[in-house]
């Protein structure tokens, strides 16, 4: 728990609106891919087909679309950031993944690569002084 608070103590100290901006734009970037998840399932079931013999299509299906609507939306906010860019972890590691496995997309890796990036910097950063974290912390 120290370890969470000097980590949020050093983010408030070198918060900047660029990256409050560039943490609710990851936010609007998972809430989108989930929307498009939910309208277009063949899509979603496609990319997962690389994966059909390992188990567990179901249960990806399930997870994907409402980890990223429901973890875009927190991020965005910046509610409970870290914990929701940690359910985004699994699911951009298999968007890698599926890209060795299946036809390889330099686009869709290169998307997947840098997300991923982004994702570890604000899993380390944390949601920042402009942020609902931040907000309800000094109400106490």
């Amino acid at each position: 728990m120290t370890t969470i608070k000097s980590l949020n103590k050093w983010a408030n100290a070198h918060t900047s609106y660029p990256l409050d901006l560039l943490r609710i734009a990851l936010g609007v970037f998972f809430f989108l891919k989930g929307i498009q998840f939910i309208s277009q399932t063949h899509m979603l079931t496609e990319l997962i087909a690389p994966l059909k013999g390992y188990g567990g299509v179901m249960l990806l299906l399930h997870y994907v679309a409402p980890a990223h609507l429901v973890g875009g939306l927190l991020i965005a906010f910046g509610l409970l950031t870290r914990w929701a860019l940690i359910a985004q972890v699994p699911i951009l590691l298999g968007a890698i993944l599926i890209n060795f496995l299946g036809p390889l997309s330099w686009g869709n890796l290169i998307l997947a690569v840098v997300v991923l990036a982004i994702t570890a910097f604000f899993i380390y950063y944390g949601s920042g002084k402009h942020s609902l974290d931040y907000y309800f912390k000094m109400q106490v």
